[in-house]
């Protein structure tokens, strides 16, 4: 039941990283800036404030590595039973109490003498 819930935040969790990433908008993404025309900017372009969208992208992105790697502990135990905590059926576990028997020998076959 938890890996489900965690399933279904982690999907939120995508969707809205990948809006806030989309929503921004670009650095330097302008026809001027493509061909060094009217920059006189740093080699990475200036420094600005946060604003709410870059803050939401890096709360999302924790998230999302937050979710990974819990997704990652909880996957390799398992969902969980469809059954509900059943355990899987097995076979009895007393030993065979028959002694093996020799196979019948088929008539007009050569009899092999015992050592």
């Amino acid at each position: 039941m938890v890996y489900y819930l965690v399933t279904a935040l982690y999907i939120l969790t995508c969707l809205s990283l990948m809006l806030t990433v989309y929503l921004q908008q670009g650095k330097g993404g302008d026809i001027a800036a493509a061909f060094g025309g009217g920059s006189s900017q740093a080699a990475f372009g200036a420094r600005t404030g946060a604003t709410v969208l870059s803050r939401a992208t890096t709360v999302c992105a924790i998230l999302f590595m937050v979710g990974a790697i819990a997704l990652g502990i909880l996957g390799k135990r398992g969902p969980g039973s469809v059954l509900g905590g059943r355990s899987p059926l097995s076979q009895p576990s007393t030993p065979n109490t028959t002694s093996p028997t020799k196979a019948p020998v088929p008539t007009g076959a050569p009899s092999v003498p015992p050592k």
